[in-house]
């Protein structure tokens, strides 16, 4: 009778020492998945703070517009690019000229049609330091269901806890079908525009 409660014992260590040991396993591990994460993981994109905008000519006059939604995924480590993201949207429907007629136009087929192609996106492919807190950013831009390889210039200052990232892309904009039929003349519309961008992040480490 005293080998069985001494077996009994001996099991119950036993059956403890390997829960013991899951334990430590499963938390070895969950800290390792999380060290394993991006410390960039909190970066986020400051929409109050920040501004998407455009320049088109018509005629030769330069036409002003910006976009009212946008937003961005980020992961951004300077000592680490080659394992930098981004991955941008724009809400082609929130685009504006500051004119209720000609905003109205701008979400028809001819133009961004809106509708059909909700989203324009930029997502990255690789990043290069070019010194100087300047940096370019190669990646795919689509537009209207057109896809383009783009590299964007861009400069990033930090004040405080915040990041500002800077920058004007050239595109065509027959390129990306905008500005059909009668509006593809370029005399009348020119086919390059001025992408302008002020992107403020939080979460950004040290440049």
């Amino acid at each position: 009778m005293a080998c069985c409660c001494a077996c009994c014992r001996a099991a119950a260590e036993l059956n403890r020492n390997l829960m013991m040991k899951t334990t430590l396993h499963l938390c070895a591990l969950t800290a390792t998945l999380l060290t394993g994460l991006p410390a960039f993981a909190q970066q986020k994109l400051l929409p109050a703070q920040s501004e998407l905008g455009f320049v088109a000519k018509q005629m030769g006059v330069p036409l002003t517009g910006h976009f009212k939604k946008f937003d961005a995924q980020v992961a951004f480590d300077a000592s680490k690019l080659a394992t930098s993201k981004v991955a941008f949207t724009v809400d082609m429907g929130s685009a504006t000229l500051g004119s209720a007629e000609m905003d109205s136009e701008l979400p028809k087929a001819p133009w961004f049609n809106a509708p059909k192609f909700p989203q324009a996106t930029f997502t990255s492919a690789t990043f290069k330091a070019l010194g100087g807190g300047k940096y370019e950013v190669a990646g795919k831009l689509s537009i209207k269901g057109q896809t383009q390889d783009v590299t964007v210039p861009l400069t990033m200052a930090q004040t405080g806890p915040t990041t500002v990232a800077t920058g004007v892309l050239p595109i065509k904009r027959l390129a990306f079908k905008i500005g059909d039929g009668d509006w593809a003349d370029t005399s009348m519309v020119a086919d390059e525009v001025q992408v302008k961008f002020k992107l403020s992040l939080s979460g950004i480490g040290k440049l």
